[in-house]
């Protein structure tokens, strides 16, 4: 479907994208992950032609964005963070008008508005000038715009930016409807919105890609990779520390106990780690029962979307580099890198 290639781009000194390769399967929902400045506009606009690459491929259903861009883009729907919308249009004429553009047939053109205003819900808009709709219904005309034609593939760079919780959640269920006949790339730096809808996510940090895999994988490994692929615990048990302690450490699948302090009168809260990942619950319950301290509470601690995220990327983020243009480079170079510093 897509393939990248060693794709880099430079602007001076300063690598916004460095050999990224990575490839896109049909059918699922891709989600593409970076703290600000990662690098994934960069990499939304050079997948999509829009920007040119410094080295590197791009390959859609196997036509190099490059050497045949026509081609190329006909299989690409693209809606960019600030989506390319005419205000003084109304929604229809503005669909019209991109179908056009996209040279979708003359005779399948009112037929393709009508029904991809019916999928993003904006039929009743269709007579409204663009600059009188909220922002979630200019979110939901560019969609529109990106599914006119009907291409395989659609690009969501930061779709929910600006929207409050419900039009957040609109474009979540759009989404998910939109992947039954589509391949989905969804750029965002919000991970509550990647882990509600992804299959697939892509983590990059410093214009590198770090991680790659189902959410569940992500967690299984990064679970494994730490404490030699230790089963976390958390248990609030009332009692002493030194009897609760001396109680849980009696077992043998136990590897480690921390103490988390007093969360409430006479109880005490603890991390439990177990050896090769056993799952020491049932033991813990029957351990502590028997030594007559009650379990107050008792959780499996697992790695957040959130944690992943943070300990992928933590050392490439400290990591500050200046950007640099080199003298004379062109006025559209500047635009991209002022975007850049402030959408990324």
């Amino acid at each position: 479907m897509i393939e990248v290639t060693n794709l880099t781009k430079k602007y001076g000194n300063h690598v916004a994208v460095d050999h990224l390769s990575f490839r896109v399967e049909k059918g699922q929902i891709y989600g593409f992950l970076g703290p600000n400045g990662a690098g994934k506009s960069t990499t939304m606009n050079m997948i999509t032609g829009y920007l040119a690459a410094t080295e590197g491929t791009v390959l859609i259903n196997g036509h190099d964005i490059t050497k045949e861009p026509e081609e190329a883009k006909k299989s690409i729907g693209y809606l960019p963070e600030l989506p390319p919308l005419y205000m003084d249009m109304t929604v229809k004429e503005y669909l019209k008008f991109a179908a056009e553009l996209k040279k979708v047939p003359k005779t399948e053109r009112q037929k393709q508005v009508a029904e991809v205003m019916e999928m993003t819900q904006i039929t009743d808009m269709q007579g409204r000038l663009i600059k009188n709709l909220s922002k979630g219904y200019r979110q939901r005309v560019g969609f529109a715009q990106a599914i006119l034609g009907y291409p395989e593939v659609i690009i969501l760079d930061e779709p929910s930016v600006g929207l409050d919780p419900k039009q957040i959640i609109e474009i979540r269920d759009l989404i998910r409807g939109l992947s039954k006949n589509h391949t989905i790339i969804l750029s965002s730096h919000i991970l509550s919105e990647v882990s509600a809808v992804c299959d697939h996510i892509m983590i990059i940090a410093h214009g590198k890609l770090v991680a790659s895999d189902s959410p569940e994988g992500l967690q299984r490994r990064m679970s494994s990779s730490r404490d030699g692929a230790s089963m976390e615990v958390e248990l609030t048990v009332k009692g002493s520390l030194q009897e609760v302690e001396r109680a849980i450490m009696e077992l043998e699948e136990v590897e480690s106990v921390e103490n988390k302090g007093i969360t409430e009168e006479n109880c005490v809260k603890l991390s439990v780690l177990s050896k090769n990942n056993v799952d020491i619950r049932e033991s813990l319950f029957y351990a502590l029962a028997e030594a007559k301290l009650p379990i107050m509470a008792m959780s499996h601690l697992e790695k957040s979307l959130e944690d992943i995220f943070l300990e992928l990327t933590r050392e490439q983020t400290e990591m500050v580099e200046p950007i640099v243009v080199a003298e004379g480079a062109e006025k559209e170079t500047e635009t991209v890198l002022s975007r850049e510093k402030e959408e990324e």
